[in-house]
């Protein structure tokens, strides 16, 4: 299993074309980069980045997604070849789609591992707290969370397993504050969790790391041979990936933790967010390279998966998943397995 790379282009006007198997980046007729083809796994732009025609054919060819972001991190457009999925794991995905007992099953554990990987987060900065307020203002909302987990198997159907997921993520987001060390709270104040647009810079930091993350889950599960359009949590829609954001709940934990890390040790601070006319929060500039940069390095780091007891880097567990779920919608095993912090 290889861990290929993901080239983000965050340079405006940045020129994209093709030089044989290597994909060359120019600015203003400078080279900037050269990159084999063969080492990237998908190519993502964000901003005003231009493409040529030829690396597009190529890209399609070898089976390289070609990602395309706004400039604050806003999914757009995404180019791919043909699909190389099973038809038969697809045709197994779509009938269990509409089995509404393998459907709330399936969302269930997805639900448990996000507010189980949650919980976690805010127990180990309860643990971390200086302040024996805050830590027992921090262990209620983990408390709360562990009530809506064991409230979990009582859900009747989709509608109440959102209903609680949604008030765990209220309690998560209400305590995810005080994670922030104190002298940068002013600056990074959470009200909730706020998006379209994001209305404080704590917000837009997570949705440019989300973004990141929702494009690795997608690729993941096109990677295993699923559709990412046909969910099981996430209510099926044109142009939704349903089922790559089912597969990011679980990992959003990690963008959540990099966020508090790049607060915290004033590697971000609020100089490197613009606030628009109306309210609206973005991260500008040389800023998003650093959390591209932080995000790519995480990537890299190694832990032992629970099921395969061997280590892995972090950037190919979402692929791991995306095969567990594969295996679970084909009936292999009874019960998704949801990846859970450690």
């Amino acid at each position: 299993m290889q861990l290929l790379n993901t080239l983000y282009v965050t340079t405006p006007d940045s020129y994209l074309h093709l030089d044989n198997d290597t994909l060359r980046v120019e600015v203003e007729r400078d080279t900037r980069l050269r990159v084999p083809l063969h080492h990237l796994g998908a190519i993502v732009c964000l901003g005003n980045i231009r493409l040529s025609t030829p690396l597009m054919h190529r890209a399609a060819d070898k089976g390289i997604a070609l990602v395309m972001l706004d400039g604050n991190g806003r999914f757009k457009a995404r180019l791919e070849g043909p699909v190389s999925g099973n038809v038969l794991l697809r045709t197994a995905q779509f009938e269990q789609a509409r089995n509404p007992a393998f459907a709330l099953s399936l969302a269930r554990s997805f639900v448990a591992g996000k507010i189980r990987n949650c919980r976690q987060v805010l127990l180990r900065g309860a643990r971390e707290s200086k302040n024996d307020t805050e830590s027992q203002t921090i262990e209620r909302a983990a408390n709360d969370l562990a009530a809506s987990l064991r409230a979990l198997p009582e859900a009747a159907d989709l509608d109440i397993l959102r209903g609680l997921e949604g008030e765990a993520a209220r309690q998560y987001f209400g305590a995810l504050g005080l994670l922030v060390r104190a002298d940068a709270r002013v600056a990074f104040r959470m009200d909730g969790r706020t998006r379209r647009p994001p209305r404080d810079r704590f917000n837009a930091l997570l949705s440019f790391l989300y973004s990141m993350l929702m494009n690795d889950c997608r690729s993941a599960v096109e990677a295993a041979g699923l559709d990412p359009q046909v969910g099981f949590l996430h209510a099926v829609r044109p142009g939704r990936a349903a089922l790559a954001l089912d597969l990011m709940e679980e990992f959003r934990h990690l963008a959540d933790r990099l966020a508090l890390t790049l607060i915290n040790r004033n590697q971000i601070s609020d100089d490197d967010f613009d606030v628009r006319e109306g309210g609206a929060v973005l991260l500008e500039g040389d800023a998003r390279k650093r959390v591209v940069v932080a995000w790519q390095e995480r990537k890299q780091e190694e832990l032992t998966h629970g099921l395969l007891a061997q280590p892995l880097p972090l950037g190919l567990i979402p692929l791991v998943q995306a095969r567990l779920i594969a295996r679970t919608v084909r009936g292999e095993t009874s019960e998704y397995p949801p990846w859970l912090m450690r």
